[in-house]
């Protein structure tokens, strides 16, 4: 059983909040996160059919019944619950009364923000980071080309499943069960098709034109689409660093998926010799450590502030993280080599935004780390002293 980083922060926050909710993708290890931190909660999945039909048809009875102490799975399955739970913690205001969890964050992190403004923490549980994974797992003598394949699921490291078998079996269970609930799917063939477009669109601007095209539907249905993978935590979009710096900036966001060996699946690579020879793998290493950052981020209870940075010339960095007024620009790099040409983007960065940025890291598939006056160099596999 992986230890998870969030786990400080969650039991912090159950000092402070009357409800703690954990949003996250399914088979990122909520439930077993929440059983961990709250081992003497009553447990009660609303994936149950005849449980959920009880908290549906009788809101009161069923809060009547679990009151207190409680952790109620995937609440987005009966979110009428919400308003009653509201209710309930101002009358007693006990702290971490409920232990909320659910999948989807549009209609979900709304309707929470609504009925339960001021009275709950919100986290979010991204699959396994590569520090957690490193409990298990030597990072350090695990080939790359097998760490992109495999993803970062808990359940499928845990329990060695096979990873064409789990991911088959993930992607077709999403589709049943979570985008029919998000929206009226009414040809499900289109909709695998703009999945796996997408897959091979990471790394890369999002043009919703282009994929509308190559799909065969309109524009707003792929903008409709987009939202729907991204409030199910299938892909993240990264947005674009722009400021009034004297420079033409591009402003349109850059796709991701949340894990990798789902993206890999997507585009048919199923072998560590195909993930090596494969064109997008670079573009696969760069959303590993993308997702990596962000899940440091979002396990030390932080809103993330990331971005990319790119001007109408070319000039990019792939990743800037925002601390407080300063810029951490950072570029990544698949290449097992250092090269000087990797600080191109970097020095760019520097010079424009002057004393705002810090000192770029390069990000890269070797192992060496060193740190000079111009960057810092870091293996991937040694990636959590980047956010501190």
């Amino acid at each position: 059983m992986y230890k998870r980083t969030i786990l400080k922060e969650i039991k912090a926050l159950a000092a402070t909040f009357r409800i703690i909710s954990v949003l996250g993708p399914r088979q990122s290890g909520k439930t077993t996160l929440c059983r961990m931190a709250f081992p003497n909660y009553q447990y009660i999945s609303l994936e149950d059919p005849d449980t959920r039909a009880y908290a549906s048809e009788d809101p009161r009875g069923f809060l009547s019944e679990y009151r207190e102490n409680v952790i109620l799975d995937e609440i987005q399955r009966v979110p009428q619950l919400l308003s009653y739970i509201q209710t309930i913690v101002d009358e007693d205001n006990k702290k971490a009364q409920f232990i909320l969890t659910g999948s989807h964050q549009l209609e979900l992190g709304a309707a929470i923000a609504q009925s339960l403004a001021g009275r709950t923490a919100l986290l979010n549980l991204l699959p396994l980071s590569m520090q957690e994974l490193r409990q298990e797992t030597n990072i350090d003598q695990k080939e790359l080309n097998a760490l992109l394949l495999t993803g970062f699921m808990p359940g499928k490291h845990a329990d060695r499943v096979d990873t064409s078998r789990f991911y088959r079996s993930y992607f077709q269970t999403y589709i049943e069960r979570d985008v029919r609930l998000l929206i009226n799917l009414k040809d499900a063939a289109k909709f695998e098709k703009f999945v796996r477009l997408c897959a091979g669109r990471i790394g890369q601007l999002l043009n919703q034109a282009s994929l509308a095209n190559d799909v065969g539907v309109s524009a707003n249905t792929i903008n409709d689409w987009i939202s729907v993978l991204e409030a199910s935590f299938i892909v993240y979009r990264l947005q674009p660093y722009y400021e009034n710096i004297g420079k033409r900036l591009i402003k349109s966001p850059k796709l991701y998926f949340v894990d990798t060996g789902l993206a890999a699946w997507l585009m048919g690579i199923e072998t560590e010799t195909q993930m090596q020879r494969d064109p997008l793998r670079g573009s696969l290493f760069e959303n590993l450590v993308v997702m990596d950052v962000l899940k440091e981020e979002l396990n030390r209870g932080r809103d993330p502030r990331l971005f990319f940075y790119r001007d109408s010339h070319g000039n990019e960095v792939d990743l800037v993280i925002q601390q407080e007024n300063q810029l951490l620009p950072i570029e990544i790099k698949a290449s097992q080599t250092w090269h000087s040409s990797f600080l191109k983007g970097i020095d760019y960065f520097r010079n424009v935004l002057g004393e705002r940025s810090e000192t770029g890291i390069v990000v890269y598939g070797g192992q060496t780390n060193r740190s000079t006056e111009q960057y810092r160099l870091r293996s991937y596999a040694k990636l959590t002293d980047i956010i501190q």
